[in-house]
């Protein structure tokens, strides 16, 4: 009895305390800057693009798959957005429809497609249009960086709403939406049911490669939202902008819990595995880590929260 209830408490609150006791150890090692309003607010900043991918990758890994995919995908639609812009005088907000909702949604669209018409792993297939997606990203800028987007776009985007980065007020809205979507409509509680058994699903009544392709969908149309953000924060769309962000999407997810086996997991701790990277990555840095270091921290923390989840879980 005890041990259920550990598991229940963890299921609900283990995120949140390993986001708890990461911070005060920074509060302790760390200058006293990090503890200022300011500083949090820096951290959620450079969390917003990891909770927007987070929460798309976190649709295609509560199926029991992968989506390697998503980082190309920020890359190529900030550009086609860019471009629209630039090089056709596009107005902004057609420009973002077009090139980051719409393109993201159809890299996602085509990701579930060949998945569905092969049968191959997600993991394969996203693999390859990992390369495909960045390939094109690089054929279309011709390698280089591009500039000049119009003001508007670059403070709506990434400006400040009442003080608050545009790119947080963006990345809490795709997650209410997420979360809703998984927590109240027939669609999400779906999801949870393939995930769990894939082949129970099938037998009562769901479409699987309907769901699947939308899952996929879902997980585009949030990278392309991540582009259009990128893109306005920076000044410019960079064709080599977000390479190894799926990493960090998968660890935010994984860390905020979510099954990699699939049929577990909840929007909000996946925000919360967000912010621990960026508590992570910020923390390290005011206290003059090199890069790499970071990288082995996050790794760390990764293999030892699947661990105690998997531990707590058998138990």
């Amino acid at each position: 009895m005890k041990t259920n209830s550990f598991k229940n408490y963890w299921e609900k609150f283990g995120t949140l305390a390993i986001f708890v006791v990461m911070w005060c150890v920074f509060a302790v090692v760390a200058p006293a800057s990090f503890h200022t309003a300011g500083n949090f607010i820096q951290i959620v900043t450079q969390s917003a693009t990891i909770m927007l991918l987070a929460c798309g990758e976190f649709f295609a890994i509560l199926l029991g798959g992968i989506d390697l995919s998503i980082g190309s995908i920020v890359a190529f639609t900030g550009m086609v957005t860019a471009k629209l812009m630039v090089n056709f005088g596009m107005n902004p907000f057609l420009a973002v429809l077009l090139g980051a909702v719409l393109g993201g949604a159809l890299c996602g669209f085509i990701n579930g497609t060949l998945i569905n018409l092969t049968g191959v792993h997600p993991f394969i297939i996203t693999l390859g249009t990992q390369s495909i997606f960045r390939a094109l990203t690089l054929i279309i800028s011709n390698a280089q960086a591009t500039f000049g987007m119009p003001k508007i776009f670059t403070q709506i985007f990434g400006g400040l709403y009442h003080g608050v980065p545009m790119a947080v007020v963006i990345a809490l809205v795709v997650a209410v939406l997420c979360w809703f979507i998984t927590s109240k409509l027939t669609f999400g509680r779906n999801l949870y049911v393939m995930g769990g058994n894939r082949d129970a699903a099938w037998f009562s009544g769901i479409n699987v490669k309907q769901h699947l392709l939308a899952v996929h969908t879902i997980s585009g149309l949030c990278a392309g939202i991540c582009g259009a953000v990128m893109a306005a924060r920076l000044g410019a769309a960079e064709p080599n902008t977000s390479i190894g962000a799926e990493t960090e999407a998968i660890a935010s997810a994984i860390i905020g819990g979510t099954s990699f086996f699939g049929g577990k997991g909840k929007i909000p701790n996946v925000i919360v595995g967000a912010l621990i990277l960026g508590l992570i990555s910020n923390g390290l840095n005011m206290c003059s880590v090199p890069t790499f270091y970071q990288n082995l921290a996050t790794g760390l923390l990764l293999i030892a929260a699947v661990s105690l989840d998997h531990v707590v879980s058998r138990k």
